[in-house]
């Protein structure tokens, strides 16, 4: 049967339970474990669907369309496991399942109250997550849960594993509480004291750590963690630190030469082979010996959270490391670039557009859009970023003056951005197809495959088919289509089955690489490969970038 190991978080937020639970199962995993990962998420949302970048940060797409938290990226990238929507749950989703329930009277008519109904359904949530008791389920679930200890909306979830640590044993479940150790410049000192606390915090609703992973910003020395060992009731093997680190891959190392694997595999009487961590020692000298550097400016709308794009950041570093390069990522925020201020773009070896809504820091995209094209800069536009592609060529190469999304101008007399249900002929009447119709204006999500043209850029990169995973309402509408390729835009990828645009570019005898993609290849790359479009991308920003060194050279 599966066994479980809990991680919580105490003191603040954002001290890196993802990164820790990640690289924990990674390392179990090297011991030939088969693990998966749940995030337990304590706010009221059903899903971060709809939650604003700037509040939650990324949203992670999985193959089976599930809009989840940012950390179900951060597990993919480190274990070969995928996630699905079992994975990540709400408290939101949590209290809809059980209210349904009382709906429709499964509970006979029983007062529902949050003990037992709402923590047997996270049981039964978590277990579903782990494929508990079903043929081909983990070894080992890591349960990330989110918040931190104190707080009153996860109580509910930690409640739901104290139970569970009761029901199935002692040698079935492992708590690992990560907390935080601060330097205090003043003194002079690391201060144990907050994590004394929280450690006391969990032990008051009934759970004791096995480990305690201790953030700083530095390593704690062994007469630290012999204190803290001593104040928490933990053993002092059990008290790990955790310091920063310039590149998390150096986390499963780290917490691995601490004996953090073989802590957690005696906890639970998993007897395994010992860590192998070669690919990771590999894959941390090649982020620290690079041979070159590529600037990329990232033209997007929430540049003021990094988070926003947490798994595109890690796509382009993927593909530095396969190209040998470091790839130095500037944020310019699509608000500020006018056509007047645009050459600004010019120190850069290449230009990415990210995803977004709504109609904020639109034209600067657009503008970015066309100094690539113009300029011929390595250009890779990402959903929102295929779509300004898009409208920038109908407007300035096939004569379409006004053309627009109706996302950002539902009146705009060229839609050739638009929902399915609002396409129009050129007479201006609405035409939607038939086999359109089932897709409405709701959101395309997960993995969908398209067949790729032969002789394309794209076709070079993926073959002839791309599997890739969506999140977007808008598509490109297939009546100006045809005018658009009369204008010179190649179309070089159409989904299988609605015959929707995938990928625009630009014949490769009139641009080196420009690229516009439907969907979020991001959320496929890993550090081991790298993702093929991301590889091309980057190679095309080292050429650019030696092209320009060899003109330099040529004029002086």
């Amino acid at each position: 049967m599966t066994k479980f190991v809990f991680v919580t978080g105490g003191v603040v937020s954002s001290l890196g339970k993802g990164i820790a639970s990640a690289s924990l199962a990674a390392i179990l995993e090297s011991r030939g474990l088969k693990v998966t990962l749940i995030k337990l998420d304590p706010y009221i949302n059903v899903d971060p669907g709809t939650m604003s970048p700037f509040q939650h940060g990324e949203v992670f797409v999985t193959d089976d369309g599930a809009e989840t938290d940012l950390d179900l990226g951060h597990y993919e990238r480190f274990v070969t496991t995928r996630m699905a929507k079992v994975n990540n749950f709400t408290t939101g989703k949590i209290y809809q399942s059980v209210l349904e329930k009382e709906r429709r009277g499964d509970y006979l008519g029983k007062t529902v109250q949050v003990i037992p109904h709402i923590t047997n359904e996270i049981q039964e949530f978590i277990k579903r997550g782990a494929g508990y008791g079903e043929p081909g389920a983990a070894d080992v679930a890591i349960v990330e849960i989110g918040g931190t200890v104190g707080d009153i909306e996860s109580l509910p979830f930690l409640e739901a594993a104290r139970q569970m640590s009761l029901r199935m044993g002692t040698n079935a479940t492992a708590f690992v509480h990560l907390t935080y150790v601060p330097w205090i410049a003043a003194a002079g000192e690391l201060k144990t004291k907050p994590t004394q606390h929280t450690a006391k915090e969990l032990r008051a609703i009934g759970i004791s750590a096995d480990a305690l992973l201790c953030r700083a910003d530095r390593k704690i020395p062994d007469d630290e963690r012999a204190k803290i060992s001593l104040f928490t009731n933990v053993p002092e093997w059990g008290v790990i630190s955790m310091w920063d680190v310039n590149t998390i891959y150096k986390v499963p190392r780290m917490l691995h030469e601490q004996g953090l694997d073989g802590l957690i595999c005696d906890k639970l009487r998993l007897n395994t082979p010992p860590a192998n961590l070669k690919r990771w020692d590999d894959l941390v000298y090649e982020t620290e010996h690079p041979q070159g550097e590529v600037n990329i400016a990232m033209v997007g709308k929430y540049v003021e959270l990094s988070d926003s794009y947490k798994s595109l950041n890690e796509a382009l570093r993927h593909a530095g490391m396969r190209n040998h390069v470091h790839v130095k990522i500037d944020y310019v925020d699509s608000e500020t670039i006018t056509t007047d201020n645009v050459r600004q773009l010019t120190k850069y070896d290449a230009v990415l557009v990210p995803g977004g809504f709504g109609k904020r820091g639109i034209e600067g995209k657009i503008a970015a859009a066309r100094f690539a094209r113009e300029n011929k800069v390595p250009y890779l536009g990402i959903c929102l970023g295929m779509q300004v592609a898009t409208i920038e060529y109908a407007r300035d190469m096939a004569g379409l003056k006004d053309a627009n999304s109706t996302e950002f101008e539902p009146d705009t007399p060229h839609p050739v951005i638009a929902l399915i249900t609002e396409w129009k002929d050129a007479d201006g009447t609405i035409k939607t197809r038939d086999e359109h119709s089932d897709l409405g204006g709701t959101m395309r999500l997960g993995a969908q495959s398209s067949d790729v043209a032969k002789g394309t850029l794209a076709h070079r990169i993926y073959g002839d088919v791309v599997t890739e995973r969506h999140r977007h309402r808008y598509e490109a509408n297939v009546n100006y289509l045809n005018k658009l390729r009369q204008a010179g835009l190649v179309i070089s990828a159409l989904t299988q089955r609605e015959q929707l645009t995938e990928i625009v570019e630009l014949p490769q005898d009139v641009h080196p690489w420009f690229m516009g993609v439907q969907f979020h290849p991001e959320f496929k790359s890993t550090p081991w490969d790298g993702h093929p479009l991301f590889n091309s991308f980057i190679k095309a920003a080292i050429d650019h970038q030696a092209a320009g060194k060899k003109a330099l050279k040529a004029v002086a």
